[in-house]
């Protein structure tokens, strides 16, 4: 049974959103950021690291059972800051948790691993990795690395394709994309709390009428999202895509159209 939990980016959004819920379920939850957090609550512990350095993301997991990394840069930056912080920061995170004998790692991958496949197309997890920025990038490797972590040395690992996270959708993109707090923290546990399981891709989403994700492990382990964005749809007015924009065009939405040179037509 996992009874010590690690948070790594504890102090973001989803991690705020997670540490309430967590606190009341396990044994111990170890909070990490490299930015100040809270002062620690009940089992709570709270520890400043920076996951680029592998000494003190090795001292985290000391007595760990599961890792929940969340822990990076959360959208497109520069190649140095994706560099050290999502794609360094996650080896070691992956490496430090082999080494301790931690159970399993729960790593939040992102849609934008395929985020230039065309938005009316529906995607699965066996399609193969479009991404759509140097943060996507960083995320499939992420999702590499836990499938050799998996496959190599027997840990357990779920990749969580995270949509829009929000208190509640922004816009018609959202729609389709948006998780809400209460799902996200009912798939995390999902994923900590399922028997055994060797490796996972599966999106982070709720249970939207504009889906366009297939996530045929959500039923492996009972992940039974109860929000949809569907509520919202009245707040919004559909763009009316004319080609042009790459943002309207393509799964990734506005991070398909930072830098884009290309032309919209050639790709299929």
């Amino acid at each position: 049974m996992i009874k010590r939990l690690l948070i790594t980016g504890a102090s973001g959004a989803i991690g705020s959103c997670l540490r309430a819920e967590m606190r009341n379920a396990y044994a111990l939850v170890r909070l990490s950021d490299v930015r100040p957090l809270p002062a620690p609550v009940a089992v709570e512990e709270c520890i400043r690291a920076d996951l680029g350095n592998f000494e003190a993301v090795a001292s985290l997991m000391q007595d760990i059972d599961c890792v929940i990394h969340l822990g990076g840069v959360p959208k497109e930056d520069s190649w140095n800051a994706i560099l050290e912080h999502n794609i360094v920061g996650t080896y070691n995170v992956f490496e430090a948790a082999r080494q301790a004998g931690v159970k399993r790692v729960i790593y939040a991958s992102s849609n934008h691993v395929i985020g230039y496949y065309r938005a009316d197309k529906t995607i699965g997890v066996e399609e193969p990795p479009r991404p759509d920025s140097r943060y996507g990038v960083s995320k499939v490797f992420g999702e590499a690395l836990g499938r050799l972590y998996a496959d190599k040395h027997g840990l357990s690992v779920a990749c969580l394709r995270i949509g829009s996270f929000r208190e509640r959708p922004q816009n018609v993109r959202q729609l389709a994309t948006w998780i809400s707090p209460r799902d996200m923290v009912h798939l995390v546990r999902c994923c900590i709390d399922a028997p055994d399981y060797r490796f996972l891709v599966l999106y982070g989403v709720s249970n939207n009428d504009r889906n366009r994700w297939r996530n045929p492990a959500a039923a492996v382990i009972g992940y039974q999202p109860q929000d949809n964005a569907e509520a919202h749809a009245s707040e919004f007015q559909a763009p009316r895509p004319d080609g042009t924009d790459p943002s309207t065009e393509f799964h990734g939405g506005e991070f398909c159209s930072i830098e884009f040179t290309n032309i919209i037509n050639k790709i299929e």
